[in-house]
């Protein structure tokens, strides 16, 4: 039996980029909970079509959509059907009009805006008011001033 070859590990040739921070022109997703407005995430990390799990301040979690045309929705992540929080890995779609997302284990739809079970009318999930908003820039620093000749 013959040994496996091991090859050297690569050494890096230059220094890793540093992450991206939020420029004060971000555009953010917001959720209106029982005390106000709270930030969820950038826009920038959703992906249309798709969901995102968030959690909130209160523990709970929280399924957020965006569509094709950008409009923001979220619902509670529990399935009702499962106990399990997988909503926010349904498929999307429409029904009637109305947005939706299928929950991916059972398969039930709940309406994006409502939270309605559109297959069962004895369930649902907590809808919640979403919004994008893109924040006022803050004010450049003034420029440090030289010192006076003396």
């Amino acid at each position: 039996m013959s040994r496996p070859t091991v090859l050297p590990t690569p050494t890096p040739t230059s220094t890793p980029t540093p992450t991206p921070t939020p420029t004060p022109t971000s555009t953010i997703l917001e959720l209106l909970l029982d005390d106000g407005w709270f930030a969820v995430c950038d826009l920038s990390a959703l992906t249309p079509g798709r969901g995102v799990a968030a959690l909130l301040p209160d523990g709970h979690q929280v399924a957020v959509f965006l569509d094709r045309a950008g409009r923001p929705y979220a619902i509670g992540n529990r399935d009702p059907f499962s106990g399990a929080q997988v909503l926010s890995r349904g498929l999307t779609g429409t029904y009637e009009g109305r947005p939706f997302v299928a929950s991916p284990l059972l398969k039930q739809r709940f309406d994006l805006l409502t939270g309605r079970c559109l297959d069962d009318d004895e369930a649902a999930v907590r809808a919640y008011e979403a919004r994008v908003r893109t924040p006022a820039p803050s004010p450049a620093p003034a420029p440090a001033s030289a010192p006076s000749p003396a």
